[in-house]
């Protein structure tokens, strides 16, 4: 049986095709009817099914880690919350939510929350990533409207992505733009990031500019459109307000080209390319993502980008506009029903009496919040001041996620009701739960989500829930329902709950509010499950959707004109010191997710990166005497951060240090970068300034480096320094590293092992090697060696998975060399399990281009993210 859904993971929203298998299983593969993908996956998307199954699953509610009925779970939140509440009042207790809840879920706890609690203190991992945007938007247009579709990516004379490593983050996006500049050789891509990354590689023009310097970047543009008379002032006069003191900002900011050049530390020539080609083209599309969100000034970066695209109409067309993506699944419908603690539902928010008083009559809630609550990074210091002393956590991890995570772990350590929801039974924020609510999978869930497009999609039930698992917004509505407020909450299907949010979309709008979606306030359950993608606004005028906004000139303001913003030069908070000399950028990597709670499930999705790293500039690593390989520390007066080296001759700026947002104390001993960033927010937005920290660097030298192999269910302590975990199905591997001198291996073993069964010590070297059998099957394995010389392991994995050796395998247990299975070298395709040694053989075979490649081995054929890559190997090999 095939069902239609959509991805969990980036917010591009794609279309999955899932056939459920009679094993109980599915199979993935893309919708090709599906307007976000056609068909494509990323090596996420198409991982899906091996991160199913129970294993690591939460599968019942536990009361201090003891397991109870749901019944008690319910009655010991809602019981604490209304105590707390009374005590204390309402703004004493908060929720924090996550971008990957579906907008039903959403829905109820924000209505809960804002409604009948009365408090605004809910809030969502969505400020973390595109909150500044948000404001961006509101700041210009009177609301957080998105005014692009995909389509315009395919169709714009001149793509420029700021702060946006597409290739890697939004891989079938990227996709889509290489296909269009295929088609339309005359596309042309300017990147604009500090670091060179994998989207270079489509790039015409790369501006690797300081850090945090884009909104000079494109106030200088302002200023060079205004002096080459390139401006649209016909637009500028019937449709905009504010120009002419948003322009003189931007003059008096920078007199010349040449100056914003060396603001930003860029050639003046290049920039003035780029400037030209801005100015000469019509069909622009501004692609910006979390390089330009994660600042301390990312709303007026946002704003300066908006202030360009007005200045020259170039927005309310095909292929024209100023487009933020989202990073997560649903951060856009989190949006829409009022999830971010500064709005309140349907794209109302807390400006205005008019508004408060709009919803508390739709809700029938007289007791709803007045005011904007507090936001993600400020609600974890109020937890900790004892300001906040109830917190219900759902699908996120913040004790990995949020800047300053030894304060943010302090805060859930020090609250006396910290409640989670989650589907895994293991994530670092769990451990300070009192009460843990086993909550669905994206298998099992059923509602919407909005891509960054504004398309809402449905995402389907594809099997039945695991343990004893329930819908987040069934959570939340029975214990609204014990909290007394059970006629608001009578929700039985998620169908009920969509109509009423379409319903509150459209109440007394009048097509005065951007979102409205009012055509589905009606609708029943056969329609909701028959539900095909569309974008907002979706009204009788508009029954099937809306692709682009603001093409008649109207905006949501109250004047109805865009408003320019006069942008002021402003400085990172985190700046370098003599203690502190490196700046840091964090971010995603190509094949994981945020803190790795799913995809660290899905073991080839560790082939390409399988350790946290560091990665710096060659001339930083031979000021430093560091090696390409070498285990390097980061440190903070807040925290530590141990990673492997990558020293790049070009790819990244002197002085400045790239690290993944990822690991965390699941999968790595010191890896969490949150640990290094300061608690310092945009001031509009309340987003956390995430790429530009300020870090030391030194060597770990450790007095031995090695790696272990386990049985997963295997229950050992690594008392190491680094110690690095990476999943390979029944099998677990470590990487160690350990500054105390291993003087006795075999006792070493014993100790946090068990039982050593054979081994191999050679004291000159420093090199050993021991095994422990569990009757006749193996049980674990420890080599201790230079990193350098680890052999590829295949050759382990398959003998861990024989129940009885025999006696010639027992003999390469303990062996590096001879074993027959082949190396792959790194991988290079996860999708299709293509290393570099088969890449680089099939070159020397006459493969001499990516389509050659993907012709023989499939690599780069399916979510084509490792295309950048290809193409570096075959640059190397062709020289």
């Amino acid at each position: 049986m095939h069902k239609m859904t959509t991805c969990p993971y980036c917010g591009v929203g794609c279309g999955v095709d899932a056939d459920i298998l009679d094993s109980g299983s599915i199979g993935v593969k893309g919708d090709k009817s599906h307007p976000a993908n056609f068909g494509r996956l990323c090596v996420k998307g198409s991982a899906l099914h091996e991160v199913l199954g129970a294993g690591g699953r939460l599968l019942s509610p536990l009361i201090n880690n003891v397991p109870v009925s749901w019944d008690s779970a319910l009655d010991e939140v809602s019981s604490k919350f209304l105590r707390t509440i009374s005590e204390h009042g309402p703004d004493s207790v908060a929720f924090y939510l996550s971008g990957q809840l579906l907008t039903e879920d959403y829905y109820v706890a924000n209505k809960l929350m804002k409604g009948f609690i009365g408090s605004a203190n809910v809030d969502t991992n969505s400020r973390l990533c595109m909150s500044s945007a948000v404001a961006g938007y509101k700041r210009a247009f009177g609301s957080d409207t998105v005014p692009c579709s995909y389509e315009d990516l395919e169709k714009a004379e001149l793509l420029v992505l700021v702060g946006s490593n597409t290739a890697w983050n939004h891989p079938v996006l990227y996709q889509r733009m290489q296909a269009a500049k295929k088609k339309n050789p005359s596309l042309k891509v300017v990147v604009v990031d500090p670091r060179r990354t994998a989207t270079c590689d489509l790039a015409d023009l790369h501006l690797a500019l300081k850090p945090s310097t884009d909104s000079e970047l494109f106030s200088g543009l302002l200023s060079y459109l205004a002096d080459q008379d390139c401006l649209n002032h016909d637009y500028i006069e019937q449709y905009t307000e504010g120009f002419e003191l948003a322009l003189t900002s931007a003059q008096q900011q920078f007199d010349s080209v040449s100056a914003v050049a060396k603001y930003c530390d860029l050639e003046s020539d290049i920039l003035t390319t780029f400037y030209e080609w801005f100015a000469q083209t019509e069909k622009v599309v501004t692609f910006y993502s979390q390089g330009v969100n994660q600042s301390f000034s990312g709303t007026d970066n946002s704003n300066a980008i908006i202030n360009s695209h007005l200045a020259t109409g170039r927005i309310g067309f095909e292929g024209a506009g100023p487009f933020s993506i989202t990073g997560q699944p649903n951060a856009m419908g989190g949006r829409e029903v009022g999830g971010l603690a500064n709005q309140l539902a349907a794209h109302l928010d807390f400006s205005s009496p008019e508004y408060i008083d709009l919803v508390s009559r739709f809700w029938n809630a007289p007791n709803i919040a007045q005011t904007e609550g507090l936001k993600a990074v400020e609600l974890f210091q109020a937890i900790e001041e004892g300001k906040v002393k109830a917190v219900w956590i759902m699908g996120t991890n913040p004790a990995v996620s949020l800047p300053n995570t030894h304060q943010v772990t302090r805060a859930l350590e020090k609250c006396p009701l910290v409640v989670v929801s989650d589907c895994m039974a293991s994530t670092e924020t769990l451990k300070y739960a009192d009460v843990c609510l086993p909550a669905t999978g994206w298998s099992e869930k059923d509602g919407t989500v909005t891509n960054a497009e504004r398309r809402i999609s449905r995402q389907r039930s594809l099997l039945a829930p695991t343990g004893e698992a329930k819908h987040d917004w069934w959570i939340i509505s029975e214990v609204a329902k014990k909290m007394g407020f059970e006629d608001a909450f009578s929700y039985q299907h998620p169908a009920e709950i969509f109509a009423e949010h379409a319903a509150l979309s459209g109440f007394e709008n009048d097509g005065n509010r951007d979102f409205d979606i009012s055509l589905y306030q009606d609708i029943d359950i056969d329609t909701y499950n028959s539900f095909k993608p569309v974008q907002w606004p979706v009204t009788q005028e508009a029954p099937y959707g809306t692709a682009r906004m603001f093409s008649d000139g109207r905006f949501f303001t109250p004047s109805k004109r865009a408003r320019f913003i006069p942008i002021q030069a402003s400085s990172p908070i985190q700046q370098v010191t003599p203690e502190l000399p490196y700046i840091l950028n964090t971010g995603r990597i190509r094949d994981q997710w945020h803190t790795m709670a799913m995809s660290g499930r899905a073991r080839r999705l560790f082939q390409h990166r399988d350790e946290p790293f560091v990665e710096l500039n060659q001339a930083d690593a031979l000021k430093e005497q560091i090696s390409d390989g070498e285990l390097v520390k980061l440190s903070h007066p807040q925290g530590d951060y141990i990673g492997r080296a990558r020293v790049m001759v070009s790819e990244q700026r002197r002085g400045e240090l790239f690290v993944p947002m990822h690991w965390n104390n699941e999968f790595s001993s010191l890896a969490k970068m949150g640990a290094l960033l300061e608690p310092v927010t945009d001031p509009i937005s309340g987003q956390p300034e995430s790429k530009h920290g300020r870090v030391s660097l030194s060597k770990l030298n450790p007095s031995w480096q090695g790696w272990l192999m386990c049985r997963s269910d295997l229950e050992i302590n690594l008392p190491v320094e680094y110690w690095s975990k990476v999943p390979k199905g029944d099998v677990t591997f470590y990487y160690l590293a350990d500054s105390v001198e291993l003087v006795d291996g075999i006792a070493w073993c014993k100790e946090h092992l068990g039982d050593v069964s054979i081994w191999l010590e050679d004291p000159n070297s420093q090199n050993f090697r021991a095994a422990g059998l569990k009757g006749e099957a193996l049980e674990w394995t420890f080599f201790v060696m230079p990193y350098g010389e680890i052999p590829s392991t295949r050759w382990l994995e398959e003998m861990f998975s024989e129940a009885e050796l025999s006696i010639d395998q027992r003999r390469f247990i303990l062996s590096v060399t001879g074993c027959e299975i082949e190396n792959p070298g790194e991988m290079i395709c996860s999708c299709y399990q293509v290393g570099s040694n088969a890449i680089v053989e099939a070159i020397g075979l006459g493969s001499r281009t990516v389509d050659m490649l993907g012709d023989k081995l499939k690599c780069g054929t399916n979510c084509g993210s490792c295309i950048p890559e290809l193409n570096a190997i075959l640059a190397k090999e062709l020289k």
